[in-house]
Formats: C-alpha cells, structure tokens, sequence
C-alpha cells in the first residue's frame, strides 16, 4: 500500500535546475534553457539545459571514446550482466519517488505510473540481464574444409529520443538492450518529461555503468533532436514519436551519414466488438481503460472503436458509463483513474480534434471538454464520438488523447476493411468468443499486435512494433536486440 504521505512529501520536493549528463559528469548546454511546467496545476517545477549542436557532439564523442577503448563494450558478459541487473534494482527501490517525478512532469495517474515507468522499467533492465549471455553466434552449415561463423557485434554509438507519455518505460526499451549488447548511447528525452531520464541516468553511473557509455541531451527537438539525427558520429537511430518527426529523422539520416533509423510512430488502433463478445461489460470496462488511462496519451490505445450494428447501441451505453464513472484529476490523489494531459499545447490539439469531430458529423456522446481549469492543470474529461464515418478525421488521425471515434460495422468482411482502412498499423483488438474468426481476424488485420479478448497487457517476452506508418523495428523480447548489433562474418579456410 502506499503511503500518502510520502507522495505529498515527494510532490513538493524542490527539484533544482538541471543540467546536461555528459561523460560521466553534469554541465551546462549552450542552447536556450527549457522551462519544466507541470501539467498537474500549472507551476513551473525547474529548468532543463538546452544542449546546442556542440553539447550534442561532445556527448556523441564521449560515447565513442567509451566504446573504441572497450570500457564497457570490451566487458565480459557476465560483468555487463552484473550492472544491469544493479540498475533494475535500483529502480524498483527508489520506484515511488521515480514515479512522483514523472508524474509532476507528465501528469500520469499514479497507479498507472507505477506500474508503467518504474515498474516496467526494472522489469526490461532485468530481463536483457537475463538476455544478454544467451545470444549465440553461428556456426555456418558449410563445407567440409571451410569454417563460416557469424558474429553479433555491438554497433557502436546508439541515439534514443524518447516521448513524453511514458519517458522511463520507453526510455529502457531503448536503453537497456543497446547497453546489453555493449553499445554506447546518447540519450534526448523530450523537453517535457525529462526529469526521471535525467535521474536514470545518475542512478547507472551508480551503478557501475563507466563514464561515457550513457549521455543524456536535454532541449528542443528542432535544435538537440536534430543535432543527434545528424551526427555523422551516431551509428543508430532508435526514436518513438510522431510521424512528422519520424519523416524529419529519415531526411536527417540520408543527409548525414545514413545511419540506420528505427522508427515507432503511434497508431489509430481499431477495436473490434463483435455482437458474440463472451462479456460485454468487461469489454466495456477495459476497452474503456484501452483509451482513457494516461489521457489517452498511449501508443497503442485502442482509439477507433469498431461496433457490430446489432449491439452498437448497448455497447455504446455500457462504454459511456464506463468513462463517466472514470475520476478525472490530480494524477497524485489516491483516487483518481486518469491524470492530465500533458501540456497546454496537447490539451489545445484534443480540443481541436473535438471541433473537428463535430464539424464532420460526429455525435459526442460524453466528455470532450476542458475540465478542472481552476486547478491551473491541464484535464480533459474523456469523450465517445459516434457516428464517425470511415474519411472522417477522427477515423484516419492520431489524437492522442482521451478521444474515441465508434464506427459501426455489420459483418467480419466490413470489419476487416474497416481496420485497414488507414496508415497506421500498430496494435488492434478482436473481441469474440469465436475462435476461428479470431484466427482470422489476427491474420486479416494488418497491425504488429492483436489483441484477443483483451486490450494491452503484453511484456516483454513478445515484440512491440508497428507496419505502414507506424514505423519499423520492434522494442521489447529478444527481437529488439537486433537493432543494436551488426553481423560480421568470418570465413575461415580449414
């Protein structure tokens, strides 16, 4: 159970000005500084240093230098084993207060935070522990005078640049099997939710990571996210974002020195209810948590929902009570099931999304407004739009936000045309108590994860990635390995 208490403690708690995490050390950035404004009630909570191009190569080369002397990709396994699972242990024991400060940063609801940053995160550090001793080479099936081995090498210098929504869980997804595998990484958090990246990256210091192997940039995307894209000095490029930006890392690659871009970039994931649902109102229930929990502000929310007309209006009004009955609020109160969205600029974007929504067509059923404006924080009570046709905007955009367009559909052909009938391709869901149309429905849909009966949930034993615009590569399970090591043949004449 946790203790209130410490949460007001760790609420008010000063958070001085930050600085750069170069080489081991802090320093200040020669770009314009970043002030931190809390989505909760609106203060400000510090300042960010804002890493010029020069910060951006000095931490580039600082990474380099560690990787060419072999400080930590010269390791043994076993050693590099040794400091990751110090990491994760260190994350889960300071998990309350990682939490609290990415909450005051980014407005997740506790519950959810907990669970989702520094909890997820111990969880991915301490499973490419487990990983990273057990990836063999190979042994080519050649002739009998010849010996073909192929070996994983670590690629070198590794950038991240990492969302806001979940800044410790997707930041591990990137760090810690580039770590695994020996790499160096340079690190951008996005400007508004940096502070527990930054605290990351003190606590692997820590822990025994050396000096240089992990730098964290702080700034402005178009200046520090730039920058890294196109250093000629980063080997790889790993980024979870918006496709305007994902678009802009492709151009800075191919202008730069064609480093390899690995892009995961949001969704407009369908949700499917078929009229043979096992259990509507537990459908309702987590379909609900599938697009309100964190705002809406999550990758793979199931934001398009797709009814089967012969139980559309009972599915509807289940679903709206549901999100009435979610509490809106101060994402640090005991109580509440949704937090805030994020900044003034993203809760004005949802808003819009709304105009639109109506504007179109759109029926809103529930939600869709400012609320709790007096507490100076940014809220959004969630909304149900029906009536949302297949060329509407709420159907083909990413909002990411609490927003859920409801399509009707009549049979799996309609469906399945429904689901694909937009760019992205990043998670769904089939509820049905129809096991072959399941098995066909996972096949037809075109989508990196599908749910069954269910919405969320998955670990790091399977793949996260996406197809169409919803990027490349894949985080979490073994696969994600293979972003961060080159193969190297060795051809040997017996």
């Amino acid at each position: 159970m946790t203790d209130q208490s410490q949460i007001d403690a760790l609420r008010t708690r000063v958070i001085p000005p930050q600085k750069l995490f170069i080489d081991g050390g802090w320093r200040d950035g020669g770009g314009a500084p970043v002030q931190v404004t809390s989505p909760i009630d609106g203060r400000v909570l510090t300042t960010l240093q804002g890493a010029s191009r020069d910060d951006v190569d000095s931490a580039v080369l600082a990474a380099r230098v560690a990787f060419e002397d072999g400080r930590w990709s010269g390791q043994p396994p076993a050693a590099r084993k040794k400091v990751l699972y110090a990491i994760a242990e260190r994350i889960e024991a300071e998990a309350l207060a990682l939490a609290v400060l990415g909450i005051r940063d980014n407005g997740t609801e506790l519950a959810m935070a907990l669970k989702a940053e520094p909890g997820s995160a111990a969880g991915t550090f301490r499973y490419y522990a487990e990983a990273l001793d057990k990836i063999p080479g190979e042994i080519a099936p050649t002739a009998a005078n010849v010996l073909g081995l192929v070996h994983r090498m670590p690629v070198g210098v590794v950038g991240a640049i990492v969302p806001w929504n979940f800044p410790l869980m997707i930041g591990a997804w990137k760090l810690a099997p580039a770590l695994a595998m020996g790499n160096s990484v340079v690190l951008k958090p996005a400007e508004t939710a940096s502070l527990s990246l930054l605290r990351l990256a003190e606590i692997c210091a820590e822990c025994g990571l050396p000096d240089g192997v992990l730098n964290v940039v702080t700034g402005i995307g178009v200046e520090t996210g730039d920058a890294l894209a196109r250093s000629i000095g980063c080997d790889v490029l790993t980024f979870t974002g918006s496709g305007m930006t994902g678009r802009k890392l492709l151009e800075a690659s191919a202008q730069s020195n064609l480093k390899r871009v690995y892009l995961e970039l949001g969704g407009k994931s369908p949700n499917i209810v078929f009229a043979d649902a096992p259990d509507l109102q537990q459908a309702a229930r987590v379909s609900a948590a599938g697009i309100f929990r964190n705002s809406g502000q999550v990758c793979v929310a199931g934001s398009r929902l797709l009814v089967q007309d012969s139980i559309h209006n009972e599915f509807v009004a289940l679903l709206q009570e549901e999100a009435e009955k979610l509490r809106v609020g101060d994402p640090l109160a005991p109580d509440t099931q949704v937090g805030a969205v994020n900044s003034e600029v993203q809760l004005a974007r949802n808003l819009q999304f709304m105009d639109t929504a109506r504007a179109e067509g759109g029926n809103v059923v529930t939600g869709g407004r400012r609320i709790l404006q007096d507490t100076g924080g940014t809220y959004m009570s969630p909304a149900i739009v029906t009536d949302v046709t297949c060329d509407a905007t709420l159907f083909q955009r990413e909002v990411f936000g609490p927003v859920l367009a409801v399509t009707r559909f009549s049979g799996e052909a309609e469906a399945i045309a429904l689901a694909n009938a937009t760019d992205f391709g990043l998670a769904a869901a089939v509820w049905t108590a129809n096991l072959s149309q399941a098995h066909r429905m996972i096949a037809a849909i075109r989508a990196g994860v599908v749910h069954v009966n269910t919405y969320g949930g998955a670990d790091n034993t399977v793949p996260l990635g996406g197809v169409g615009q919803s990027g490349n590569g894949h985080d979490k399970s073994l696969h994600a390995l293979e972003k961060y090591v080159d193969l190297k043949t060795a051809w040997i004449q017996l």
